[in-house]
């Protein structure tokens, strides 16, 4: 018997003691109580107006301690998102990691021309195809916006249906507004059986976003507030610009986006306590030098680990960001930045991870990232397996039998054990002469070659005629109310 032993099941990774997000903590507490934020929504402001919350005439809102202390002991630890199918798929709890894209990106190159094109429907289900088919994509943003649809306040009821077409893993989506939203959740409803169905097993997670620094417009009260009301998972994601809309110190911007995500813990407990919330963060820097909001920064990955950490002592759900690139092409400085943001992501046990397949600075799409990037999950889940130490692993017996000079090809410890090992799709592993006579690819040929293969050959099942039917009549009946 061995006492005091301990085991590391994983690698161990931290940003933050929990000294110092007491102090985040306490400091956004002081920022909500002593600055405020403003709000502008009729039923926002009237359900602070009923509690202790302070309300100015100017909408300024200024929350007590109590009332953060008080929420935040009401959102659920565990939320369970299920496939378009029903089937339980993804579990949200802590340390338990999935990965998906980014949604709404405007543009991607033209597969035929090379060209930059505004993005489509079409360009939205082969994203939905190919993330169908990866194996380590666990939810699907739409990537692109469907720039084509009849008309831009119902862009977001032909995405989800784009979506839907070809992917059958659980969603994030975007609204235009507290109706596009309704729309989607009907859509939802349709696909589940009933709205009580989809509050006991959603399908999908709704993003949404308020205005940093410390400001929240109607659009995105009305989104988190019928979310709440209808038991829509939801996360409240700020994204604050370092030296441009929170303070350039990677400490202050954390506090700023906290006191945010906050605010936003107090009205989601005011409208209904215990709706699934969902803390969110694309905390990143503006380039002083390009003045471009980097997706490609270290300091994204370094805050978004952070807000991790606090997200875990606070009880709550993350959204948390990687897989993505400032670089426009897929070239050696996105298999850098895609590379380590993942890794870093990952290791921080934040459990939604989005935006991955995003390049050049969150505005282009490009479905050949979201195939490299499958590789890059892959590589990064194996290391974060760890190593598992016991007296099968450790293997003295059979280091005894073969002994020096002796082989381990041959043997059934190795037969049974290198299927542990990580099995590359894309990389390269041969000798330079196998490498040549199989035509020299690079990386990039590789990459193509397989996310044509995917477009070419991957179908989903088909979502039933009947529901697909009531489904596409929710979204013609949206157009037809905005067509004037």
């Amino acid at each position: 018997m061995k006492m005091n032993y301990s085991v590391n099941a994983s690698p161990q990774f931290r940003v933050l003691s929990e000294d110092q997000i007491e102090e985040i903590f306490y400091s956004a507490l002081d920022v909500l109580e002593e600055v405020g934020a403003l709000v502008y929504h009729e039923e926002a402001i009237s359900l602070f107006r009923r509690s202790d919350a302070v309300v100015s005439s100017d909408n300024m809102v200024r929350i007590p301690i109590s009332m953060v202390e008080q929420a935040l002991n009401f959102y659920p630890r565990k939320i369970t998102l299920s496939g378009v199918d029903g089937k339980r798929a993804t579990k949200l709890q802590k340390d338990t990691v999935s990965f998906g894209t980014g949604s709404d990106l405007p543009f991607c190159y033209d597969r035929q021309t090379g060209e930059r094109r505004s993005t489509t429907y079409e360009d939205v289900k082969l994203a939905g195809r190919i993330v169908d088919y990866l194996p380590n994509y666990d939810f699907f943003m739409s990537h692109g916006i469907v720039r084509d649809a009849p008309n831009p306040q119902t862009y977001d009821r032909h995405q989800f249906l784009a979506m839907l077409e070809q992917c059958r893993k659980p969603m994030v989506l975007t609204s235009v507004d507290g109706e596009g939203l309704e729309d989607l959740w009907r859509m939802a409803c349709v696909l589940r059986g009933s709205s009580d169905e989809f509050r006991l097993n959603p399908m999908f997670v709704v993003y949404i976003e308020p205005i940093s620094p410390l400001k929240n417009d109607r659009t995105a009260m009305e989104k988190l507030l019928f979310a709440a009301e209808k038991g829509i998972p939801a996360m409240y994601t700020p994204c604050p610009s370092a030296g441009a809309t929170a303070p350039a110190s990677m400490a202050g911007m954390l506090v700023q986006s906290l006191a945010e995500t906050l605010l936003a813990v107090v009205l989601c407990h005011l409208k209904k306590p215990g709706m699934p919330l969902i803390m969110g963060g694309v905390t990143t820097v503006l380039d002083m030098q390009k003045s471009t909001y980097s997706y490609g920064a270290p300091e994204l990955s370094l805050a978004s680990a952070a807000n991790t950490d606090i997200a875990k002592w606070l009880g709550l759900l993350m959204f948390s960001t990687g897989g993505c690139t400032d670089s426009k092409v897929l070239d050696e400085q996105a298999g850098a930045e895609m590379m380590t943001s993942i890794l870093y992501a990952n290791l921080s046990g934040a459990n939604l991870v989005h935006d991955v397949g995003y390049i050049d600075s969150g505005t282009n799409a490009s479905l050949e990232s979201l195939v490299l990037n499958d590789e890059i999950i892959g590589m990064s889940r194996q290391f974060c397996k760890g190593i598992q130490v016991d007296e099968e692993h450790l293997a003295l017996d059979l280091i005894e039998k073969q002994g020096p000079g002796g082989e381990y090809v041959t043997t059934e410890h190795t037969f049974e054990h290198w299927k542990e090992w990580y099995l590359p799709q894309l990389q390269d592993r041969a000798d330079y002469d196998t490498w040549l006579d199989a035509g020299s690819k690079s990386m990039n040929d590789r990459t193509l070659e397989r996310t044509q293969k995917i477009i070419d050959t991957h179908r989903p099942e088909p979502i039933p005629s009947d529901k697909l039917k009531a489904i596409k009549k929710i979204v013609e009946d949206a157009d037809h109310r905005h067509s004037s």
